[in-house]
This record gives structure tokens, sequence and C-alpha cells, in this order.
């Protein structure tokens, strides 16, 4: 289980991301956060989410749900979306040769009320806080 975010203060402006890797059973196997330098909230997100899929297939994950608060990268990711811009579309593309690791991948977009997306924001917006100091 994979739950990432991005956030950026401004669009485009400072940016951060984060994620966790879960087991089937909950327990956290990695989390990591880091600034990014100036980017779109949208691009945080996908960085956040090709950040996760790069430690998840280094550390040997063959199947992963990938939760994502962010409704418009989720739906790029299904194909629900078309992908139009040019940034992004370099971002999706590489989230796409990541994706090849696996087994199975799938992106589920879910609320940001879910527990482990709080905790990735909050890693995000600690990040950003830390950078501005």
């Amino acid at each position: 289980m994979v739950y990432s975010d991005g956030g950026a203060r401004g669009n485009p402006g400072p940016a951060a991301m984060a994620f966790l890797i879960l087991t089937e059973k909950g327990q956290v196997v990695k989390k990591q956060s880091r600034c990014l330098g100036v980017r779109t909230n949208n691009q945080a997100e996908y960085e956040a989410l090709i950040a996760a899929l790069e430690s998840a297939a280094a550390i040997g994950a063959e199947e992963l749900i990938c939760h994502l608060d962010s409704e418009v990268v989720a739906k790029h990711l299904t194909g629900e979306y078309k992908v139009k811009n040019a940034a992004l579309k370099q971002l999706w593309n590489r989230a796409q040769e990541l994706k090849k690791r696996f087994k199975k991948v799938s992106f589920v977009n879910v609320p940001r009320t879910d527990r482990y997306i709080q905790e990735a924001d909050r890693l995000v917006n600690e990040a950003l806080d830390e950078a501005s100091k």
C-alpha cells in the first residue's frame, strides 16, 4: 500500500512531497519527505508518487495499491482524464515506466480525511516549514 501526497505553497511555489509504504497489515515499511523546489501542486503530487514507486521497487514490492488525494492525478493514471500539460505528461510517462517494475499497480483517489494521507500531508508541510526557516 502506497500513500503519497505533494503540495505547493502557491501554484507554482515552494513545494514538497511525502509518501508512506505500508504492508497489507498496515505496518509502515518506509516513509519519506523532501522539498522539491518550485513546482505546481500537480507536479508535486506526481513527484511524490514517482518517489514512492521507486522506493517500492527498491524494496522488492510486487503489487501496489497507490492512494492519492489528488483526483486529477489519480484520474490521469487510471486513464479517465487525458494529460494535456507537457510538464505533467513527462511525469505521467515516468510513472508509466515505473509501473512496469511491478506485477500489478492500481491507483485510487482517496479523501483527504484518510489517516495515512493526513500523515503524508503532515510530512509535506513539515518539510516546507523546515525549508522556510
